[in-house]
């Protein structure tokens, strides 16, 4: 699989907020991942966490998509905590289903604009 082919992906992710570059990328038998961080000091973390894992892991009973949303770490005890190492994971359980897959997905039910803090924010953190 072509680096270009994540192209697409990276630039929409990096537009995510608390999202971070720079973003890993592989191909491993057809499979590919990315890799990022997610700043968790940043106000809206958990919420990206949330929404990224709804669309990546369970955006319905009858529409499963073939990936996957998860946290990777090095070993704690060796390195440290999770504001340095703790990176977020998606990556494809099906060759077929391409990156540009996965960032129409996101972009078709991510809040919107995705780069719009404003659209993030929940009922109650906005009375606040």
């Amino acid at each position: 699989m072509d680096e270009n082919l994540f192209e697409s992906l990276q630039s929409f992710l990096l537009q995510v907020p608390a999202i971070s570059g720079p973003i890993a990328t592989g191909v491993d038998e057809g499979l590919w991942w990315v890799k990022f961080k997610i700043d968790i000091q940043h106000p809206l973390a958990w919420q990206v966490v949330q929404e990224l894992g709804h669309v990546v892991n369970y955006v319905s009973v009858y529409e499963r998509l073939p990936t996957a949303f998860y946290p990777v770490s090095p070993p704690p005890y060796a390195n440290g905590g999770p504001d340095e190492f703790l990176s977020w994971l998606i990556e494809t359980k099906y060759p077929d289903f391409t990156p540009d897959l996965m960032k129409t997905w996101l972009e078709g039910r991510l809040l919107q604009p995705v780069n719009d803090e404003t659209q993030w924010l929940s009922d109650d953190e906005e009375a606040d």
